[in-house]
């Protein structure tokens, strides 16, 4: 594969999982199915970000000998896109603690159930 169509290729993928992760948390009326759209955003997101970083023909910024290479990768993105997949596992761990116990208080995740709910409660602490 050529550098460019490779660098499309990466382009397209990234683009494609982050459309699709916004129309699942958009269009979503399941909380779960929604988290998990916003899981798909975050890696179409890091996809390009690496992709970014990507040079034709470099090497990793690893001395081998003492000895540098020419021409390597710009290391600044990968760091990056590991801190974030770092923070993006341990939102998602939060979020699904937090949809779990408003599960167990609730009984639905549904969210139209759900607005209607705190719609209904705060309705009655304004009346009150």
């Amino acid at each position: 594969m050529t550098p460019d169509l490779l660098s499309h290729l990466f382009s397209i993928a990234s683009a494609a999982l982050v459309a699709i992760g916004l129309f699942m948390l958009v269009r979503s009326h399941y909380l779960l199915r929604a988290l998990l759209g916003l899981t798909l955003m975050e890696a179409g997101v890091n996809l390009f970000l690496v992709s970014v970083g990507y040079r034709e023909g470099a090497a990793p910024p690893i001395a081998i000998d003492g000895q540098l290479p020419a021409v390597m990768v710009d290391p600044i993105p990968q760091a990056l896109i590991l801190t974030a997949i770092v923070i993006g596992v341990g939102v998602l761990g939060l979020a699904l603690a937090l949809a779990l116990r408003l599960h167990q208080s609730e009984g639905t995740l549904w969210l139209p159930r759900l607005r209607r709910r705190a719609q209904s409660a705060c309705s009655k602490e304004d009346a009150a």
